[in-house]
């Protein structure tokens, strides 16, 4: 057989087992171990290397588009100097995802425009990169759709997709109040993953103001009691990073002044 028809053999084979990143790589890396007298063992290694790699990217993709982000933000884009109240350090243990193993919450507290949502996000994305399940979604969003899955009688289904998910990602939560069937589902759906599964919750209202969210202060109270028991809790503080930066864009476009003489 000549070495033509033995690779394209070999590629019929490597597409339909789905061996894609053998496919692609097959050619090069042959002719690197031709040329370096690599052991078959070797090469072999190497193509299952290639194809690991290609697969975790593959999956991690996926993870990402299913994740539902507003928009990605990464680690690599903080700007550490202008993020006040949270240590650089705590960021970065979180970043390992070790807390979603250990089935741990995240609280992010703090005042509006101050980097919250950015560091849930950040946070998820890199649990994606990790092949973690994730799903973003706002606290309001969230609750609507519970109420509306009770109302069309598929509750149970729906709770249960969200206890398939490693790391749910709650944002603003307090910026809208719930009506008390709201609050309750909300805690239900909260309660169920309580030492199962790992929640990031952003907020702008201190621990003592969440009664105004969910309307019930011993419903409040219990679901403060599961989520600050195994969590991670961060303040963000300052100014609206927002508004500052704004404030910095507008003052480099603005031009120069010049003194004149009258």
């Amino acid at each position: 057989m000549s070495d033509a028809a033995r690779t394209a053999v070999i590629q019929e084979h490597c597409k339909e087992l789905k061996l894609a990143a053998v496919v692609r790589d097959y050619p090069a890396l042959c002719r690197q171990a031709r040329d370096g007298g690599w052991a078959y063992e070797d090469l072999l290694r190497e193509l299952l290397e290639a194809e690991v790699a290609n697969r975790r990217q593959s999956t991690a993709r996926r993870l990402l588009r299913e994740a539902r982000f507003p928009d990605v933000k990464t680690l690599d884009q903080i700007e550490w100097a202008a993020l006040k109240g949270v240590a650089r350090p705590k960021i970065l243990e979180l970043a390992s995802c070790d807390f979603i193993g250990r089935a741990e919450d995240v609280i992010l507290a703090g005042p509006i425009g101050t980097g919250k949502t950015m560091l849930g996000i950040a946070l998820g994305v890199e649990a994606t990169r990790r092949r973690y399940r994730v799903l973003f979604t706002r606290a309001a969003d969230l609750v609507q759709s519970l109420i509306e899955a009770r109302d069309e009688r598929r509750l149970t289904a729906l709770q249960q997709r969200y206890q398939k998910v490693a790391l749910l990602v709650v944002d603003e939560l307090g910026f809208v109040p719930f009506e008390r069937a709201g609050g309750e589902l909300l805690f239900n759906l909260l309660a169920q993953r309580y030492e199962r599964r790992s929640t990031i919750i952003t907020s702008n209202l201190a621990f003592s103001e969440w009664v105004k969210v969910f309307g019930d202060e011993k419903l409040t109270t219990a679901l403060l009691d599961r989520l600050t028991h195994h969590a991670h809790i961060l303040t963000t503080r300052g100014d609206s990073y927002r508004s500052n930066k704004r404030k910095a864009e507008a003052d480099n476009r603005a031009p120069p002044t010049t003194n004149s003489k009258g």
